[in-house]
């Protein structure tokens, strides 16, 4: 085998080991476990997410019996066989009328609890667009319209959750809201930067920091205010004017009885990765789970972090493995197939082109990179001399096509789990 092969095998078990960290239902099964859930009258399980159902079936085999009513929205194929938790598969990242359906159903359960009940509620990434429940009068066309447009403008995760939250009936805070007066335990997996807890699903339970006026700032800051259907810029502007209450802030009562508790986050995979490439003999330095910004950008500087390593063996010698998490963004400009993972690769390989022993793989933990099957790609010195068509498909951010036609796409299948991204590059002994 020759060292870019050995790189890449030895760049894909790192990845599943950071995979392996970020287990929800082992997270959500220790959190429990702590938990003296027996004074309750009535425990319903609600919630949201790609992990939900491995969330849901640790739930389950530590509550048992004592649930008494349990639904969450889950991702088309993000299932499990479960006995008492319903699961309702439903869209994303594009909402669906299933996901309403989901979503008032969650909002019923938990306006349904009283003093002495628990409402368990399973977050993890995802939950933003499976918890669907427009504002009137918005319609789900309406929302689905606005998602696309920010998805498509370049707008990060805090940009888009803030809009979402205020043209939602159960996002920011607001779920907690119905809750009250119950006790509410909220269970997150944060796939967010910074692990902010009104961010991780649009904080559902949280208290919410944003306002109508930053989601306008938002829409405004891309140029898509103008172009949101009209019931949404109404009700922005009516929030503006205070004719429509603001999502719950700090002190508000509806958080007296609310407990919101991350249990798995990048951070915690990126450890774990780190951790495996130290075993396997790599000079191991993670530089940030904080990295956010434009795909190709991002790409563009790994890739020379790359290069300073074969020339000058900074920040660290060869074998070496850079470890970066967190989620970037791709502005679309073309009508291709791909997701940022996928396009983060093709960019970088178009720097690292001709560069022996070096390899660069990034990753979805949620083993799903936009609309495909994919959860990334991987590539070395040698990948655009395999198909020297490289700089056309990223044109047209069709790095789907240009991976599956190398056989370099990284295909997990649903791994329901959900805490953002791993980046590596490994470089190995120079020739």
């Amino acid at each position: 085998m020759s060292l870019e092969g050995q790189l890449r095998r030895q760049a894909l078990a790192i990845f599943k080991a950071g995979l392996r960290a970020a287990n929800p239902a082992e997270a959500v099964r220790r959190r429990l476990a702590r938990e003296n859930l027996t004074r309750y009258r009535n425990v319903y399980v609600v919630g949201a997410g790609k992990a939900g159902a491995a969330m849901a079936r640790a739930a389950e085999r530590v509550l048992g019996r004592r649930i008494t009513r349990g639904l969450l929205n889950v991702k088309y194929g993000h299932t499990a066989r479960l006995r008492r938790i319903e699961l309702n598969e439903c869209g994303h990242p594009v909402p669906d009328q299933r996901g309403v359906e989901g979503s008032r159903r969650i909002a019923e359960i938990a306006d349904a609890a009283q003093a002495g009940d628990l409402v368990l509620c399973l977050i993890s990434g995802g939950a933003s667009a499976l918890l669907p429940l427009p504002a009137d009068p918005i319609t789900l066309d309406e929302k689905q319209e606005a998602t696309r447009l920010m998805l498509a403008c370049g707008a990060n995760i805090h940009e888009i959750n803030t809009v979402r939250k205020h043209i939602s009936q159960i996002k920011g805070g607001q779920l907690a809201r119905l809750a009250y007066p119950a006790d509410v335990l909220a269970l997150l997996l944060s796939d967010v930067i910074g692990d902010d807890l009104d961010v991780i699903g649009s904080g559902p339970t949280a208290p919410d920091r944003s306002t109508f006026a930053s989601a306008r700032t938002i829409l405004e800051k891309y140029a898509i205010f103008g172009r949101v259907p009209p019931s949404i810029r109404r009700r922005i502007e009516a929030g503006e004017r205070g004719e429509i209450p603001e999502t719950p802030k700090p002190g508000d009562p509806a958080f007296a009885h609310v407990h919101n508790v991350v249990v798995g986050s990048n951070r915690l995979a990126v450890d774990a990765a780190a951790a495996c490439a130290r075993e396997l003999g790599f000079r191991t330095l993670v530089l940030s789970t904080f990295v956010e910004g434009e795909t190709r950008e991002i790409a563009r500087m790994h890739a020379a972090i790359a290069r300073e390593i074969v020339r000058s063996g900074r920040p660290v010698k060869p074998p070496a493995c850079i470890i970066t998490g967190g989620e970037t963004t791709v502005t679309l400009r073309g009508d291709g197939l791909g997701g940022r993972n996928q396009e983060f690769v093709l960019a970088a390989a178009i720097d690292i082109a001709g560069m022996p022993n070096v390899v660069v793989l990034s990753a979805g933990t949620d083993g799903s990179d936009g609309p495909t099957d994919a959860a990334g790609a991987i590539a070395d010195g040698r990948t655009l001399g395999r198909d020297t068509r490289a700089a056309g498909f990223l044109a047209r951010n069709d790095s789907y096509r240009y991976f599956e036609g190398l056989r370099d796409l990284v295909i997990t299948g649903p791994t329901n789990t959900n805490v953002m991204d791993i980046r590596l590059i490994l470089v190995g002994a120079q020739p």
